[in-house]
Order: C-alpha cells, then sequence, then structure tokens
C-alpha cells in the first residue's frame, strides 16, 4: 500500500491521479479483451487462422497500451506537450511516407510498415493534434504577438489535406469537428464559427462529389441499397441480443460479419450480452466525457482547459460515431470503439490519449496556482 507520507514519485502520482478516469479506462480495456473472445474466433477461422489468434494479439498489445497509458500519465503538462509535438511532427512524416510507400488496402494508404508490425500514423496523429492546437489557442489568451489561432488554423489545413489524401473521411470528420469543437471553446468570435462551419459543408459536399466510396456508403444509408450487408446484420445482432443477450458463446450472427472483431464489436457485445451490456458501455463513455468536461470548466490554466475539453471531445466523438454505425443511425465509417476494437494502432492511440488526460488532471494544486497567477503578465511561450 502506498503511504501518504511517501514523497516517491510513484506515491505522489498514486495521491494526485483522477482515479474514477483511470478505473474507467480500465474496465472498458477489460471489456475490450472479453468481447475480443466474443467478436473474434469466428474470423480468425473464417480466414485460416488459430481461433484465438486475435484474441491473443488483443491481449498482446493490450500490455504496451498499458505501459503507454501509466507511463504519459506521469508527465507534467510542459512534457506533455513537448511529447504531443515530437508525436505529432512523427505522426505526419508518416502518413506522407504512407501516401508514397504504405500499404495499400481497398484503395486507401494509411498504413507503413515498421518492423515487420502495420501503423496507423494518423491514429497517434489525433491526440497529439488536439494537445498542440490547446496550446497555441491557450497562447492566444497568454501572449497577443504569437499567431496561435492562425498556426492552428493553418496545422488543421495540414491535416484535413493528409486525411484526405489517404483518403479517410471518416478521421477527417472525426479530426475536424473535435478541433472545431475546441476552436469554439477557445472563445472565437461567431464570424470565424459561421466561417468554418460552411468550410466544412463545402467541405464535405466536395467529398460526396469527387470521392466514389464517400457517396456509396452516403447512398447505401439514405436509400438502403447496394451493398448493405454488414450494416444489415450488424443491427439484425443488436435486436436478436434482446436486453440480456444470447449468452457467451451463443451468439450465432456474429459469425457472418466480417468486421466483428473491429467496427462491428457493438453488435457482437448486444447479441451475446445485451442491451443491458451496451447501456453500460455508453455510460462508461459518458462518464470520461461528462466528468472530463467538469473538471476543464475548474481549471485556471487554459492550455489544460482547452486540451481536457478536445481530447474528451475526441474520445467521445469516436465512441459515438462506432456506435451510431452499428445502430445504422449514420453511413459506416470504419472506426473503432476506444479500447474495445482489435487494433493495434487504435488501442495504443487511445492509451496515449488517456495518458495525456490522466497527466492533465492531476490534482495539483500547487501547480494550477502558479499558473493561474502567471497568467496573462508571461509574454514568452513556453512549450
Amino acid at each position: 500500500m502506498v503511504s501518504r507520507v511517501d514523497r516517491g514519485p510513484v506515491a505522489n502520482w498514486w495521491w494526485t491521479i483522477d482515479r474514477y478516469f483511470l478505473a474507467a479506462c480500465l474496465a472498458l480495456m477489460g471489456l475490450g479483451i472479453l468481447l475480443s473472445y466474443a467478436a473474434s474466433p469466428a474470423v480468425a477461422e473464417r480466414i485460416g487462422l488459430d481461433s484465438f489468434h486475435f484474441v491473443e494479439r488483443q491481449i498482446f498489445f493490450m500490455i504496451p497500451a498499458l505501459i503507454a497509458m501509466i507511463g504519459t500519465s506521469f508527465l507534467s503538462p510542459r512534457l506533455v506537450r513537448r511529447f504531443a509535438l515530437a508525436l505529432l511532427g512523427i505522426s505526419l512524416l508518416l502518413m506522407v511516407v504512407a501516401l508514397f510507400f504504405g500499404i495499400e488496402v481497398k484503395g486507401a494508404r494509411r498504413w507503413v510498415s515498421l518492423a515487420g508490425v502495420s501503423i496507423q500514423p494518423s491514429e497517434f496523429m489525433k491526440p497529439a493534434f488536439i494537445v498542440i492546437c490547446a496550446w497555441l489557442f491557450s497562447e492566444r489568451e497568454r501572449n497577443t504577438d504569437m499567431p496561435g489561432t492562425l498556426l492552428a488554423i493553418l496545422l488543421s489545413g495540414v491535416v484535413i489535406a493528409l486525411l484526405m489524401a489517404q483518403p479517410d473521411f471518416g478521421q477527417t470528420m472525426l479530426t475536424a469537428g473535435s478541433w472545431g469543437a475546441m476552436f469554439f471553446l477557445a472563445g472565437m468570435s461567431w464570424m470565424w464559427i459561421v466561417v468554418f462551419g460552411g468550410g466544412a459543408v463545402v467541405l464535405g459536399l466536395g467529398a460526396y462529389t469527387l470521392l466514389p466510396h464517400v457517396a456509396g456508403r452516403i447512398d447505401r444509408f439514405m436509400t438502403g441499397e447496394g451493398d448493405t450487408f454488414q450494416v444489415d446484420t450488424g443491427r439484425e445482432a443488436i435486436i436478436s441480443g434482446g436486453w440480456f443477450g444470447q449468452g457467451p458463446g451463443e451468439g450465432t450472427i456474429k459469425r457472418i460479419i466480417p468486421d466483428s472483431h473491429t467496427d462491428f464489436i457493438f453488435s457482437v457485445a448486444a447479441e451475446e450480452y445485451g442491451i443491458i451490456l451496451c447501456i453500460l458501455i455508453m455510460l462508461l463513455f459518458a462518464f470520461i466525457v461528462i466528468r472530463g468536461l467538469v473538471v476543464a470548466m475548474r481549471e485556471r490554466d487554459a492550455f489544460s482547459r482547452l486540451a481536457i475539453s478536445g481530447i474528451v471531445i475526441l474520445f467521445g466523438f469516436q465512441s459515438i460515431i462506432n456506435m451510431a454505425v452499428n445502430l445504422h443511425l449514420m453511413p459506416a465509417k470504419g472506426m473503432t470503439l476506444p479500447f474495445i476494437s482489435y487494433g493495434g494502432s487504435s488501442l495504443v492511440a487511445i492509451a496515449i490519449t488517456m495518458g495525456f488526460l490522466l497527466a492533465l488532471t492531476r490534482q495539483n494544486p500547487e501547480r494550477r496556482m502558479s499558473a493561474s497567477l502567471k497568467g496573462a503578465g508571461e509574454r514568452i511561450p513556453v512549450l
């Protein structure tokens, strides 16, 4: 047991960490392993792999993910910014590399192979992008000589251009939506909000017009015509589960869902464990988002306030998109359910995202008070 009188780094971490956030993240990780047992064996057998191939890999990736989350949570706000800057630079570079030398899957180049491991750089770009934009927006309040807002706008343009070039319209929507929410929270004028809102509409219309796969997904969602097998099967699995589910291992519809272990794992949860478990999952996501926004409202430091808000909004938007697709409330997006869907890049990236959140929400009154007292009097931006 860690004593309160112990002043070591581990003891300090334990007594300052937000244990509610930590418990919620660990619960989602545990559910990810549980649902991997339910969703992945049928997929593995269908493609000629060992039944528990994806389960074993999910557990394997869970170890570095847990280390990344805990390790990142030890960082101070300044180190969070520096780590995010390095992560953003590496991620953007790898996204450019992916466009030319990446692994092509279904016409998209989103992955690069490093030491035999496939990595999706855009997953790691998202939390780093949010943290750096939060810093740029916060500098607008502290230092009027630094064009923080302009730099955040230019950076968002670079990120969106790279995502559209892959192409990855789902991640573009997620990243742009999270950035837009943070832009609003940063206190920008309504004129800018209208301008960027109009830009988002133009971007959406352009994607529908110029990208056939985007138009196809939207048309299938609106009309119900074409290849809607996976969406229809996922919805049928949810309905068949009822309130309490068919029971562990008793689901049958899950066996024919192509992406049951990734994008449609929420449907598998509903079929085997029922709507009750689905509500629990949604409550865990909602708890993290709502608690994060409440904590952010109490923050005196502008950077921490915006970064915490941006992180939980990003986390919440991604979970909403995945669950909405499973419920046929949105066109299919290929978006993972945080901590629960199979995928090494997604799992580790989400763990880093939550590590940022845990680091920025640690209870340290002295740091927060000093940041507040420095406030507008500081004119040199410190990264």
